[in-house]
């Protein structure tokens, strides 16, 4: 069974964008296109937001309102209700990282539970986001996840993650929002994981609520992700899966390499597409018991989901099922999704901008290191561009 090629659709894909905003977005992808730009480029802007120079201006007019939504939740809403004019549903994700003291990973869970409460009053945003190490030291997953043994203070600071934890699923179920929990490095994930199937077993009951992230640049997560399916059967809760290919490989390669064991991610892209639709085609079967949400920019991974919910009968507007994709990337695969009547969703990052600006330097060394990528969004706006002018 065939399905019809709906992504070249330029039209579609950009119909939100002024004339000066697709030459805005043509202008960063071909800076982007240039890594040693991409090096330089961060370097003077690190530098430049340390010594409080004046360029946040400069950084706010240009590569933050590409791949941000705003500075705040409020600043958000243009861009939210815009893209839901469209079919385009949001995922606000409070994109700021590397905390490590308590009363940060307060402010965090408060921020998520505002973006709950917020979602609540908004079709728009029927889904919302949190990092594992938003809400906890990254070394404490690592030892709980490890087998160590905690030391009494550290005990403490652990079950104030647990409870924090708690306190978001629970807003969550009571608001009926979806809640997405992004997966991270490997050497932390194990902890996170057994985290997140404690809250699945607690709130996803009924309708799922709680979802995990799986990286399946990892050759193991189909394999954990069948033996947690097997216990969801077996104790009657739901599994929420949101799958992804990953995001921290060459980290990965180094510490497996440093430290001698074999690398947790597959040796090649092939055998990472190979594992991302193996495991996309056995949750799509297993609709009834495990829900989904699609993290990709991956055109044949988007085909191949398409090509099986047909085959199954699984309605394109099923809640079931998600297709997701970055904010300010692959708008023509979300548009033209959605303008087919899928459930589509954009991660909308937003925070202060200099608190921002790691996310987006990786946007942008992501957009350099992936082959193709950035080839691919300079061609379709060129495209855009060529049909406007006509």
């Amino acid at each position: 069974m065939t399905i019809s090629k709906i992504f070249e659709n330029t039209e579609v894909a950009f119909s939100l964008k002024s004339d000066s905003e697709l030459d805005r977005a043509y202008f960063l992808f071909k800076m982007i296109s240039h890594e040693p730009l991409v090096r330089i480029g961060t370097a003077v802007t690190n530098f430049a937001l340390k010594a409080h120079l004046p360029v946040e201006g400069l950084i706010r007019a240009t590569v933050f309102d590409h791949f941000c939504g705003g500075v705040n939740e409020e600043d958000c809403l243009p861009v939210i209700d815009k893209m839901y004019a469209k079919g385009v549903s949001s995922v606000l994700d409070y994109s700021v990282e590397g905390k490590e003291i308590e009363s940060h990973f307060d402010a965090a869970m408060e921020k998520t539970l505002k973006i709950i409460n917020f979602a609540d009053e908004k079709k728009s945003m029927p889904i919302a986001v949190f990092k594992p190490t938003g809400l906890g030291r990254f070394h404490l997953y690592q030892k709980k996840g490890e087998k160590k043994s905690f030391t009494p203070k550290e005990q403490e600071e652990w079950d104030r993650v647990v409870a924090r934890f708690d306190k978001v699923c629970k807003l969550a179920k009571e608001k009926d929002v979806e809640i997405l929990i992004d997966s991270e490095q490997s050497w932390m994930q194990d902890a996170a994981d057994d985290l997140c199937e404690a809250m699945m077993r607690k709130y996803n009951t009924g309708v799922p609520i709680v979802y995990n992230t799986f990286q399946l640049y990892r050759w193991d997560r189909l394999d954990y992700l069948k033996a947690l399916h097997e216990r969801a059967q077996k104790d009657g809760f739901t599994v929420g899966a949101k799958i992804v290919r990953g995001a921290y490989m060459e980290k990965e390669r180094e510490r497996a390499e440093d430290k001698g064991y074999d690398s947790p991610i597959c040796a090649t892209k092939e055998a990472t597409d190979l594992n991302f639709d193996e495991t996309l085609d056995y949750i799509l079967r297993n609709i009834d018991t495990i829900s989904l949400f699609i993290g990709t920019h991956n055109e044949q991974s988007c085909y191949l989901a398409m090509q099986i919910m047909t085959e199954l009968g699984i309605a394109k507007s099923d809640n079931r099922v998600w297709f997701g994709q970055l904010y300010g990337m692959s708008d023509h695969i979300s548009f033209n999704l959605a303008e087919h009547g899928y459930n589509v969703a954009k991660y909308v990052p937003f925070g202060p901008v200099k608190d921002v600006m790691p996310y987006l330097i990786r946007r942008a060394e992501e957009n350099t290191s992936v082959a193709g990528q950035t080839s691919r969004e300079l061609m379709l706006l060129k495209k855009e561009r060529q049909r406007r002018k006509l």
